[in-house]
């Protein structure tokens, strides 16, 4: 999100994300094709680089003329949340059929999302994550029903629990991350940091 905040020159100081989707609010997410990143591919792994370039390309390739009309930048701010909050949702949706197929295996079903971090103050992310918790049946009543995952049903189905902050509470990943060294700090757990090897990025 920051980074298309900057490549969109939005004002970044309040963070590149809250301006991104104060900007994609006015924006028509059909006007600009953007890809869902990984479509194709039926795993739990997440990426955006492609979609960062993507919107990077459409970004130069457009005309001047285009890009001078207020509309173009808030087209581009809704197209690339559409695009990446169906990415999360696909995998998600993937997550939670993996729970329901292993629930007898692993001797209990999660049912629980729990949306936390930065981007976690986005409503639109917190509305459709809502939006599918409530309309997908928890692993406990897919085994129930001896089918596969489905959608909840208005019959009484047990449905997925979404659990997020207060927007407020919603900040920077790095400082809960910190405040998580912090806790364990206080607890007498530390790490040894000599000979350790820092990785930058995880295959």
């Amino acid at each position: 999100f920051d980074k298309v905040a900057r490549l969109l020159k939005l004002p970044v100081g309040g963070g590149g994300g809250p301006a991104l989707e104060a900007l994609a609010l006015a924006g028509d997410s059909a006007a600009v094709s953007l890809p869902v990143p990984m479509k194709r591919k039926k795993n739990f792994d997440f990426s955006f680089a492609g979609l960062k370039t993507a919107v990077r390309l459409k970004v130069e390739n457009t005309s001047e003329e285009r890009r001078a009309e207020p509309s173009f930048q808030a087209d581009v701010a809704a197209a690339f949340q559409q695009a990446a909050f169906l990415h999360v949702e696909q995998r998600l949706k993937y997550a939670m059929q993996l729970c329901a197929r292993q629930a007898t295996i692993w001797g209990e079903a999660p049912s629980t999302l729990v949306l936390s971090g930065g981007v976690a103050a986005n409503a639109e992310l917190r509305r459709r994550l809502d939006a599918l918790c409530k309309s997908t049946c928890a692993p406990d009543t897919v085994e129930r029903k001896a089918k596969p995952p489905q959608v909840a049903q208005p019959d009484g189905d047990s449905t997925w629990r979404m659990v997020v902050p207060p927007p407020r509470l919603c900040t920077d990943n790095g400082v809960m991350v910190a405040w998580a060294a912090v806790e364990m700090l206080r607890t007498g757990v530390c790490h040894v940091v000599d000979g350790q090897q820092a990785r930058a990025r995880w295959p």
